[in-house]
């Protein structure tokens, strides 16, 4: 393994370690082709197995809770929404070494989404707010108590003061340090989700978000799916839309100006953490997250 503090331990993932964790556990597709699926996100190694399988690793500690997750939930969760998700067939175990628990699910065709196919796109902006909605809409009742033991409580803007703040002086001279302080303060003082929880993805933005010919087909990587407030789901207005598929988008979901404030705000603050980790060692990465501070700062 690549040593570093021990939070930060990262394990090695090459296709031999890959092949033998599914040769050894799922000797039912030991005879299956591996592929490497590049790029494929900061949270997991991929590889396509056989035509109708995906593998997905977890690369750091920070991710090892959706193998188990998805597969306690989505089943529940997909026959109420209206865009495809992923469906888990088997959480694997640690192994040679590999120390946390994977996931192998049914594939999803699809390329992921892009600004420049569907920024403009009213379509998918409305497509995206009805599949909030139905996720929101699902009740409690529909998804009884799992057997992860997990918390699904979600955690509020707050938590995030703290580390938003320090990035925000560490980003000083890129982006413009005094605006993003007072979206944050605004943020922060806007009033908050007084409503009963609801269930929200977590990690909406176009990363996650696949599409086939032109049109949403499918919304992926469900790892921090839980139940509270869901303005943390209004990023993708601000990773995907341009102005006018935003206010396509928050007709469609009806969203008060308190809760599009705290999305903002969650908009800010998940960008942040995303450029200050990963900017100076992925382009790609630079390129979405300053769009998306920059977008959130307009609003």
């Amino acid at each position: 393994m690549v040593a570093g503090r021990t939070a930060d331990i990262r394990p090695r993932i090459d296709e031999a370690l890959v092949r033998r964790l599914i040769d050894t556990q799922f000797p039912q597709w030991a005879g299956l082709a591996l592929e490497l699926v590049s790029p494929a996100g900061s949270d997991h190694v991929i590889h396509r197995l056989g035509e109708e399988l995906s593998v997905r690793l977890p690369r750091h500690r920070g991710a090892i809770g959706q193998a188990r997750k998805e597969y306690e939930w989505l089943p529940r969760l997909a026959p109420h929404l209206p865009l495809a998700v992923p469906v888990p067939v088997g959480v694997g175990e640690p192994g040679f070494g590999y120390p946390w628990p994977w996931a192998v699910s049914r594939w999803l065709d699809g390329e992921v989404a892009t600004v420049d196919a569907l920024g403009d796109s009213c379509e998918a902006a409305v497509q995206l707010a009805q599949f909030l909605v139905a996720l929101e809409r699902i009740a409690s009742e529909d998804t009884p108590a799992g057997s992860t033991g997990e918390d699904l409580t979600g955690r509020p803007l707050s938590d995030r003061d703290r580390a938003t703040r320090v990035a925000i002086a560490e980003v000083d001279g890129v982006f413009d340090a005094t605006a993003m302080t007072g979206l944050w303060n605004e943020a922060l003082s806007a009033p908050g989700w007084d409503r009963a929880p609801v269930w929200f993805h977590g990690d909406f933005h176009t990363g996650n978000l696949l599409t086939c010919d032109g049109r949403l087909s499918a919304v992926i990587d469900f790892g921090e799916l839980g139940r509270g407030d869901p303005a943390r789901d209004l990023m993708i207005a601000f990773t995907l839309m341009s102005a006018t598929g935003r206010a396509a988008f928050r007709d469609a979901l009806g969203v008060d100006d308190a809760t599009w404030l705290r999305g903002r705000g969650w908009a800010l603050a998940t960008g942040l953490n995303a450029y200050t980790t990963y900017a100076a060692v992925d382009p790609r990465v630079a390129a979405q997250t300053s769009r998306q501070i920059t977008q959130a700062l307009l609003g």
